[in-house]
């Protein structure tokens, strides 16, 4: 049966979901063609079965209502049995580690008299073989360990307290303490990465020219991730933590994971697919409330740029981007010194870049001088990262033309040592 209900009624079970790993570029996709999609399944207590990138793309786009498919389920098991089906047969197919935590997880709630008939039938719902869910199941308690061990040390990964994670993980904070510094102790497999020795070209000079993008998720303003990778090479080193309060759709977190760097980001409206990975803070109200300052090595900075960004993030007169250049300045300026103030034998890094077309009268208005004149701390490098030629268009050219100017294709990264 179908029926249109409200966004907001559709209740997510993060437990009852079989995707682990959630796909900002498929919600994108999604949101860009939501008249195509087909409806969600829910059952019959709006418990989402099927359709969490639709769902989550409806919400990005603010839509109020979503068609829905009911379906009426008996328990959790049955839900989550049904959610595994439906992804058998359409969307982004279970990873064999999403198929292995759903097998552990209907396996838990099945009752010892039917669990060899459930074995058979998760075999065919997952489709994989007999033995593989047989060896799954046989280490059902270390696996479960082992998953919580992961889930520990990503929460530590990401700057939670000891005592929120233990909180969380349902455990003593002594036995936090000790899962992380056994799994900070990296095996040999993850070290290449870790020190930068894979997937990597080692910066030499400071101009750092990119023509595509690198990032797999589109967000206003998103920052470049080749960059802020070339900048942990330099300034940090595996499990270092790193700050970014302007995280935007999150690249930064995907290459700290990938580094072995604990990161503590944020953003003022942190967009929905990403939403449970990035705090939500202004740093315009202050510092963000870290626990550990000596540990932070790197602050990085990618702001919403002055009258560039103008109301593509929200129409708040506290957005930077919507401040005058006088606040804009203040705000953005009173932000580095007050982060240089909590840092010892650490570095600030500044993304910015001048304003010139969407500025009043067309002025070029110099951001990197206005900072180092307003901030005054000792700068450790000035890096140009030039965009291509394309980025203008043929008004732009000609208004160039006409008034003997020339127009704006770098941006810069001021790095500050503290």
């Amino acid at each position: 049966m179908t029926s249109i209900i409200k966004v907001s009624e559709v209740i997510f079970r993060d437990d009852l979901y079989p995707r682990l790993d959630k796909n900002p570029h498929t919600v994108q996709k999604y949101a860009e063609d939501l008249d195509i999609l087909p409806p969600i399944e829910v059952n019959h207590r709006n418990e989402l079965i099927d359709g969490w990138h639709r769902w989550t793309a409806h919400k990005k786009n603010d839509i109020e209502e979503i068609k829905v498919l009911v379906t009426e389920t008996t328990s959790d098991g049955h839900l989550l049995e049904l959610a595994i089906e439906r992804n058998s047969s359409h969307g982004l197919q279970l990873s064999q580690a999403d198929k292995k935590d759903m097998a552990r997880k209907i396996y838990h709630v099945t009752s010892e008299a039917n669990r060899s008939e459930k074995k058979k039938h998760l075999s065919k719902i997952l489709s994989v073989s007999e033995r593989t869910v047989q060896g799954w199941l046989s280490r059902i308690d270390k696996d479960s360990k082992e998953a919580r061990n992961r889930k520990i040390f990503n929460l530590w990964m990401a700057c939670y307290t000891q005592d929120e994670i233990a909180e969380r993980c349902d455990c003593h904070k002594d036995t936090v303490s000790e899962i992380c510094r056994k799994m900070a102790d990296l095996p040999k497999s993850d070290k290449p990465a870790a020190d930068h020795l894979t997937d990597f070209d080692v910066p030499i000079y400071n101009i750092w020219k990119q023509q595509t993008k690198s990032n797999t998720s589109n967000h206003f303003g998103n920052t470049e991730a080749r960059w802020f990778d070339n900048l942990l090479y330099l300034y940090t080193k595996p499990f270092d933590v790193v700050i970014d309060p302007f995280a935007g759709g999150g690249s930064s977190i995907d290459i700290c994971k990938k580094r072995f760097r604990k990161y503590w980001v944020s953003d003022r409206t942190p967009i929905v697919e990403r939403e449970q990975d990035i705090r939500t803070w202004d740093v315009t109200d202050g510092l963000p409330p870290m626990h550990r300052w000596n540990d932070v090595k790197l602050v990085y900075l990618d702001p919403p740029y002055w009258k560039q960004a103008e109301g593509q993030y929200s129409d708040s007169p506290k957005d930077l981007s919507n401040m005058d250049l006088s606040e804009f300045n203040k705000a953005l300026s009173k932000t580095i010194l007050d982060f240089s103030k909590k840092l010892n034998d650490a570095y600030i890094a500044l993304i910015i870049q001048p304003t010139q077309w969407r500025a009043p009268d067309r002025k070029y208005t110099d951001h990197v001088a206005d900072m180092i004149n307003a901030v005054k701390l000792p700068i450790e490098m000035r890096i140009s990262c030039p965009y291509e030629s394309q980025q203008c268009n043929a008004q732009m050219v000609e208004f160039a033309k006409e008034n003997k100017t020339v127009l704006v294709l770098t941006r810069e990264i001021i790095v500050w040592r503290i």
